[in-house]
C-alpha cells in the first residue's frame, strides 16, 4: 500500500504464457468455428505475437499501446499470422472479436462464481489461475457453438472440411473443400469422386484457359465447342449431372496431376468446373464425394 492506493504485482513471465495459451485457443476456436484451416505452428506465432504486444503494453514507456487503434492493429496482426490472407479473413476475424468478447464475460461469471474480485489484477489476474480461465474458454466456445451451429454446420456435420490441393504440371492451388458424401459423382474411367471446384479458383492452374467466369462456364458445350484445337495437350471433356431441379445438366471437367484432401491423394483426378458459388456463405469452394478412404 502507498498512500491509500494498492499496488498489483504482475509477473511478466506467467502473464506472457497465459496470454499465449488464451490467444491460442481464440484463434484456434475462430478458426474451427469457420471452418478455417488450423496450422498449429502459424496459430502458435500469432498467439505469441499477441502476448509479446500484452507484454509490452505493461511497460511504463509503452503505455500508448492500449490505444485502440494499437489494439486493433495488433489483432489484424494475430488474424495474419494465423490464417494468412484467407478470403474469409473478414468473417474469421469477426468471429475472434465475438469470442474474445464472450471470453471475457465468462471469465467474469466464474471470478463472480468462486467469490473473486475480477478488478484485481484485472480478467487475468492471479485470481483466477489456470483452471478458471480454461473453464471461462470452454463456456464461451460452447456457447457460440450453440448460437451459431446453423451458421457453422457444414464444420461439423454433413460433411468434413479440410484443405484440397489440386496439381497440374508444377502449379497447384489450395482451397477449402467440403466431403459431401450425397455427392455420387464418379470418374467414369477409374470410378472414384470427381472434385467439383468453383471454376473461378482454377484459373491460376490452368492459365492456358480463357477467363473462367459464371457466363462462360453456364454453357459448356459452347466453351468446349470453342475451344477445340487451341490447348494442346490439355485434355477437357463434359460430366453430365443430376441435381435438384436440374434433371440432366452438364459441366466442363478436365484432369489434373494429383489432389491432396487431407490423409487422402488421388492420381490423375476429374475435376469438374462449377459455374457457380457451391457455398451460401463462402465457407468453401469445392465438393468432393464418397466416402473417407474412398
Amino acid at each position: 500500500m502507498r498512500g491509500g492506493d494498492a499496488v498489483t504485482v504482475v509477473y511478466l513471465d506467467a502473464f506472457l504464457v497465459l496470454n499465449f495459451v488464451v490467444n491460442y485457443l481464440l484463434l484456434a476456436c475462430a478458426g474451427k468455428l469457420d471452418g478455417e484451416p488450423v496450422g498449429r505452428g502459424r496459430t502458435a506465432l500469432a498467439a505469441a505475437l499477441g502476448a509479446a504486444y500484452g507484454g509490452l503494453a505493461l511497460l511504463p514507456d509503452w503505455g500508448f499501446l492500449e490505444h485502440p487503434v494499437c489494439k486493433a492493429g495488433a489483432a489484424v496482426l494475430m488474424l495474419l499470422a494465423a490464417f494468412g490472407r484467407s478470403e474469409r479473413l473478414l468473417r474469421t476475424g469477426a468471429l475472434f472479436l465475438v469470442l474474445s468478447c464472450a471470453f471475457g464475460g465468462a471469465l467474469l461469471l466464474v471470478a463472480m462464481v468462486r467469490g473473486g474480485d475480477p478488478g484485481t489484477g484485472g480478467l487475468l489476474g492471479p485470481s483466477l489461475g489456470m483452471r478458471g480461465i480454461l473453464i471461462a474458454a470452454a463456456l464461451s466456445y460452447g456457447m457460440l457453438s450453440l448460437l451459431l451451429r446453423g451458421q457453422f454446420a457444414h464444420t461439423r456435420t454433413g460433411g468434413e472440411l479440410q484443405e484440397l490441393t489440386l496439381s497440374r504440371q508444377g502449379r497447384s492451388v489450395t482451397v477449402l473443400a467440403l466431403r459431401d458424401t450425397g455427392n455420387t459423382l464418379q470418374d467414369p474411367v477409374t470410378g472414384r469422386p470427381v472434385v467439383v471446384i468453383e471454376g473461378e479458383k482454377l484459373q491460376t492452374l490452368v492459365p492456358e484457359l480463357p477467363v473462367l467466369d459464371r457466363q462462360s462456364l453456364s454453357h459448356p458445350v459452347d466453351l468446349l465447342r470453342d475451344l477445340e484445337g487451341e490447348l494442346g495437350g490439355l485434355r477437357l471433356q463434359l460430366l453430365p449431372y443430376r441435381a435438384v431441379g436440374v434433371e440432366c445438366g452438364m459441366l466442363l471437367a478436365l484432369r489434373v496431376d494429383r489432389a491432396r484432401y487431407g490423409p487422402w491423394e488421388y492420381r490423375n483426378c476429374l475435376t469438374a468446373l462449377s459455374p457457380t458459388p457451391l457455398s451460401d456463405g463462402g465457407g468453401y469452394c469445392a465438393l468432393i464425394g464418397g466416402r473417407e478412404g474412398a
